[in-house]
């Protein structure tokens, strides 16, 4: 497990690719509410195939759509399929020597109306990209990545050199 996270702000923060065992959790938008007793995780496991999130249906609902009738028809359009993340840029082998593809997810689904929180927990091999957020991205680099990586036993995360700020 990695040391908790250093915070930057302004920045906004995202992955293509996440270690077995990461746990994630999906949050309905403001004005959408989770079907009652949807479970919003979903991990990170091994199959025999590679590594693959592990779903369990979850959905968000309009708030204001209480009638079964629009009810039933947001729940539809919650089932059809969603479409397909875009593939995460592949990793060239010398990128994580210690750690194999099929050991990591690509980007979970996305959930109509819901999005992802961060994860609690990050594992040796994670591999986050940093960006100011719109208006904080004056003086460069604006972008960069921070890599937890086991150093002498220890984990820890790779420097990042940046600062958002709206200073001129």
């Amino acid at each position: 497990v990695c040391p908790g996270l250093p915070t930057l702000e302004f920045a906004d923060v995202t992955a293509d690719m996440y270690p077995l065992q990461t746990k994630l959790y999906y949050i309905c938008d403001p004005g959408y509410d989770r079907e009652g007793g949807a479970y919003p995780g979903i991990q990170c496991e091994s199959e025999q195939q590679g590594a693959v999130w592990k779903y369990k249906g979850f959905k968000c609902f309009d708030k204001k759509k209480l009638s079964s009738t629009a009810l039933r028809k947001e729940l539809e359009l919650a089932q059809q399929p969603e479409r397909e993340p875009k593939s995460p840029a592949p990793h060239k082998q010398e990128d994580l020597p210690e750690f194999r593809q099929k050991d990591f997810c690509g980007p979970p689904k996305t959930i109509p109306h819901a999005s992802i929180s961060l994860p609690q927990r990050y594992y040796v091999g994670q591999v986050l990209h940093f960006k100011c957020q719109a208006g904080y991205d004056k003086r460069h680099p604006t972008s960069g990545n921070r890599t937890c990586k086991e150093v002498n036993g220890k984990a820890i995360w790779t420097p990042l050199d940046m600062r958002c700020t709206n200073d001129s």
